[in-house]
């Protein structure tokens, strides 16, 4: 099966306008992002998907320089964006990331794919795989996995405006059409805030990767852990931020 990654990312957010290129120890976080979604070593493409205003040309002329396929689409229908850039690559199994996610998993993202592709090969329905419908992972390290038969049918069905602008709504919404699982962790980690949405957030992941952050290898969730208990001053840092409803990168 094909596997492709698309990482929505434009430069429009309310909360922290142009967070995806913010610079974070010589490199914007966009290029994190990525470099931590392909260390899953599970994965045959990764799209950028921005959308096609002027604002995100800047993301255009970057995603080339980082080895990743570029496409573009509408701003508000994300749906659709993500349909049309899987037809773009031929895509028989896709995953969702966000672009404001600087401290993503790899290794966890690899043991979700394999999660989703052994139940599938044992013949048991599997459309939709999460660790995000009952969170256990911290916040940050979110990601899904869909077929490309669900993303269909989702595109031609979704009418409702929060389904088109936030992708998988319409799919987890619809238990009678779609056989969904979440991928839990052994510990519930959920109380922990790694996403980029606010200056707060910039904050903590800021001092994390100023005392983790190595030219050679990538920051492990257990070193961060580990980093947060001794300094929990840290993690107040933005515990006090509120998650908008449905991220919109």
């Amino acid at each position: 099966m094909t596997v492709a990654a698309i990482i929505q990312a434009r430069m429009g957010s309310t909360r922290l306008p142009g967070k995806v290129l913010r610079h974070l120890c010589g490199k914007p976080i966009l290029a994190h992002v990525i470099d931590r979604v392909r260390s899953s070593q599970a994965i045959d493409e990764i799209i950028v998907a921005t959308t096609d205003r002027p604002a995100d040309d800047a993301i255009v002329a970057l995603a080339p320089t980082l080895g990743v396929t570029l496409f573009r689409g509408s701003e508000d229908d994300v749906l659709s964006r993500f349909y049309f850039a899987t037809l773009a690559v031929k895509a028989e199994t896709i995953i969702r990331v966000t672009a404001d996610c600087p401290l993503f998993d790899g290794v966890l993202l690899r043991a979700m794919i394999e999660e989703f592709a052994t139940r599938r090969r044992r013949g048991e329905r599997l459309d939709y795989l999460s660790n995000t419908l009952t969170r256990t992972y911290p916040r940050g390290l979110d990601a899904e996995i869909f077929d490309f038969a669900t993303l269909e049918h989702a595109q031609r069905e979704a009418t409702q405006p929060f389904e088109r602008e936030h992708v998988t709504p319409y799919i987890y919404g619809h238990p009678e059409s779609f056989a969904f699982k979440n991928f839990a962790g052994a510990r519930d980690l959920s109380h922990h805030r790694w996403t980029l949405d606010t200056e707060e957030d910039w904050r903590l992941i800021e001092a994390i990767y100023a005392a983790l952050y190595r030219t050679d290898r990538l920051i492990g969730t257990q070193e961060i852990l580990d980093l947060l208990d001794r300094q929990p001053a840290l993690a107040a840092l933005n515990a006090h931020v509120v998650q908008k409803a449905t991220a919109h990168v």
